[in-house]
């Protein structure tokens, strides 16, 4: 008889290192929505609750069942489906979040949110956030290029919004160029960063400390 096939090594499951950390992920619609799967996979793995929200143009490319299923919690997808009667728009997800995390962010979407349009559910939620918000873009190269997407994402650099990427690479488009979603694992080990790392969380834009008056 031949020998048999020695056993793999047992994979050992990662380290919950964000064990108790909450993050929304609002998902944009991009081919690579995909890629967010895996995103939200490693999260979860990470210890991380992950709520997920997504936008029309996203459920076209991946449905809510795939992050339902990798997220192990219910899909926000309309503005108008009321799941909590005292947060009629999810809004209040953010005030449970250490993070929100919007990937990929289109184009579409990031001249929302400069101009303060808020038509649908990301883009609403990332302009009521109480937490920090991250962006991930995904866009062709000249899209990317494009003067008013520059300024577009000048002027929310410069309100303190944070961005991964884009990379440059393959895009679907058969280009090669800047406007590639980061990779996931460089996502994840970003966010991963921002959440343990002293000071590299961004505080929340628009969210002001109010200085208590000095008693007398």
């Amino acid at each position: 008889m031949p020998d048999a096939l020695p056993k793999p090594p047992p994979v050992q499951p990662p380290t919950p290192v964000l064990k108790g950390r909450e993050i929304i992920v609002g998902v944009c619609g991009s081919i690579a929505c995909y890629k967010v799967a895996d995103v939200v996979s490693k999260l979860v793995q990470l210890g991380v609750g992950v709520t997920v929200c997504m936008t029309d143009s996203a459920q076209k490319f991946v449905t809510p069942l795939t992050f339902e299923a990798l997220s192990g919690r219910k899909v926000h997808t309309d503005l108008f489906n009321l799941v909590d009667p005292g947060d009629t728009q999810h809004i209040g997800l953010t005030e449970r979040a250490d993070l929100m995390l919007v990937a990929p962010a289109t184009t579409n979407t990031i001249a929302k949110i400069v101009t303060g349009l808020t038509d649908d559910l990301v883009s609403l939620m990332v302009c009521a956030a109480a937490c920090p918000v991250v962006f991930a873009p995904a866009m062709n190269s000249r899209m990317w290029d494009h003067p008013v997407a520059q300024e577009n994402y000048a002027k929310l650099a410069a309100l303190g919004y944070r961005f991964i990427g884009p990379e440059l690479g393959w895009l679907a488009c058969r280009n090669v160029g800047a406007g590639r979603l980061a990779e996931s694992a460089d996502i994840v080990d970003e966010v991963v960063r921002m959440l343990t790392a002293p000071g590299a969380l961004p505080a929340p834009v628009g969210h002001h400390l109010v200085e208590e008056p000095d008693e007398d």
